[in-house]
């Protein structure tokens, strides 16, 4: 039996597409040939880099099979996207970096296999800032799908608009119902800032939660993988699927047993204390902004929670530290991109050397190289000890506030960012988007978990979030908050005009 309505495939999320399809009232391969449709009818937002037809309907009617013999998996036939950070054997990564123009991996990232046992079909992959690295998803060098050149991702509230980043394309294709959900990574901020300007659910779960493997490296002790999606309920049920120790694979892991948030979601907020930084709610806070994310702490006040005034007085270094210690990673890890082994090579050089520089110069885009010059700066002789161990010792005080904060709370909530989505081109001043961070840094920082809710709209009808901090494992708590707030409101199910 297939659904009569094949065309509102786009309106479910995940957890709504899953029961149908264990349901048999829709099959994968009509899930995966409607999302794939969309993806091309809406190739004009620059969301997707690569998509193959063949691969996606191959995965679906796998998942198909599973469904009738009765061994399907719980996300069986659920259409996913990936970041075009996480390496796919199936399909091309690229970081979007000329750097890996045409590289194949010969293996799935971590995440992308766990998602896949778990039942998902991979639509394709999705456009991002460069290495990860923008807060705009202006810093791409790839040409997405339609286009012969790379192009700016577009926010569909406002075609005029940036989507946030570096996961753009991963917050685009959810918000435009181009997928279900998506995979997204988080630096500093890089899920939480895009969900919040495209109006989508986003989190970044505690530091070491979600296996690195196979996800190309920006800074290692700051990089998590997270899920995107329409609802609190829907990114419980990816990050299911997507957590657990990976001891063999990735030293960072945690061993800690994967875990089912989606037990706790319908739990009471009654008597849940929310803290209310002071910090967050400065004078560099849009009005508009103030005034959703206000307006969201009150319906939690209305659903039990008690709002506490607290400090973290170190917010404001957040931004200095993180553009020290982040680059500085970043110019450790990027050394492996030097034409020998894989990636990018210069066509034409004098000698070895040569070949480095002119390899590099070529492949790395503006924002990449910038960053490299200023970690490597931080780490040379003479400055190692003054910037880069003094911005760990600060980072160390970040997180010491935050577990002085938790004596008081339960979770924090304020603002993702500053103001909605920008102008596309308007902020051509690196140092004004390194600020526009500052809400999503500390937590970052400290390796805490943090997500992005749909919380209302600001001037013109764009999309503002509420960030939710969590102590470190509170994941379960901070989805449950989310899924209540989303159930008491219908921010997280509006679309923009014209998907």
């Amino acid at each position: 039996m297939t659904m009569n309505h094949n065309t509102d495939l786009h309106d479910l999320g995940v957890a709504r597409l899953a029961a149908l399809l264990r349901g048999k009232q829709v099959s994968a391969v009509e899930a995966a040939q409607h999302f794939l449709a969309r993806a091309r009818s809406h190739q004009g937002l620059g969301a997707y880099v690569a998509i193959n037809d063949d691969v996606t309907l191959a995965q679906a009617r796998a998942q198909d099979a599973a469904l009738a013999a009765g061994t399907a998996a719980p996300l069986a036939g659920v259409p996913i996207a990936h970041k075009d950070i996480f390496v796919t054997r199936d399909f091309p990564t690229t970081a979007a970096s000329r750097m890996l123009a045409g590289y194949r991996s010969p293996f799935d990232a971590t995440v992308v296999a766990r998602l896949a046992e778990a039942g998902c079909v991979t639509l394709g992959k999705l456009n991002c800032d460069e290495f990860a690295m923008g807060g705009t998803n202006e810093n791409s060098a790839v040409a997405p799908v339609g286009f012969d050149v790379p192009q700016p991702v577009r926010n569909p509230w406002d075609g005029a608009r940036v989507p946030g980043g570096s996961s753009g394309g991963s917050a685009v294709a959810v918000a435009a119902r181009l997928a279900p959900a998506a995979t997204g990574t988080d630096t500093g901020g890089s899920i939480r800032q895009p969900a919040s300007f495209c109006g989508v659910t986003g989190i970044k779960p505690t530091y070491g939660r979600a296996s690195r493997y196979g996800m190309i490296a920006f800074a290692s002790s700051l990089d998590q993988a997270g899920p995107m999606a329409r609802s609190a309920e829907d990114c419980a049920l990816l990050l299911s699927a997507m957590c657990g120790p990976d001891p063999d694979r990735d030293s960072t892991s945690l061993d800690r047993p994967a875990e089912d948030f989606t037990t706790r979601l319908s739990d009471s907020l009654e008597g849940l204390r929310i803290g209310i930084p002071a910090e967050f709610f400065g004078d560099g806070l849009a009005g508009d902004v103030r005034a959703a994310v206000d307006a969201a702490l009150k319906e939690y006040e209305k659903l039990g929670a008690r709002l506490v005034p607290i400090a973290l007085p170190r917010t404001e270094l957040s931004v200095p530290v993180y553009y020290i210690l982040a680059p500085a990673e970043a110019s450790s890890n990027l050394s492996r991109f030097d034409g020998v082994r894989y990636g990018h090579r210069a066509a034409q050089y004098t000698d070895l050397l040569d070949m480095y520089k002119k390899t590099r110069a070529q492949g790395f885009g503006d924002e990449v190289k910038r960053r490299i010059m200023i970690g490597t700066y931080v780490l040379s002789e003479g400055y190692y000890d003054a910037y880069y161990l003094q911005a760990q010792k600060i980072r160390r005080m970040i997180a010491d506030d935050f577990q002085a904060a938790f004596q008081q709370c339960d979770l924090i909530a304020g603002p993702v960012a500053p103001t909605t989505a920008w102008q596309l081109g308007s902020q051509t001043d690196p140092v004004s988007n390194y600020l526009a961070d500052i809400y999503t840094l500390p937590a970052s920082l400290a390796g805490l978990p943090g997500m992005s809710v749909p919380a209302g709209f600001g001037a013109g009808g764009l999309p503002v979030g509420l960030q939710l901090i969590g102590n470190y494992f509170a994941e379960a708590r901070l989805l449950n908050a989310a899924h209540r707030l989303q159930q008491a409101t219908d921010f997280h199910i509006r679309t923009p005009q014209g998907i």
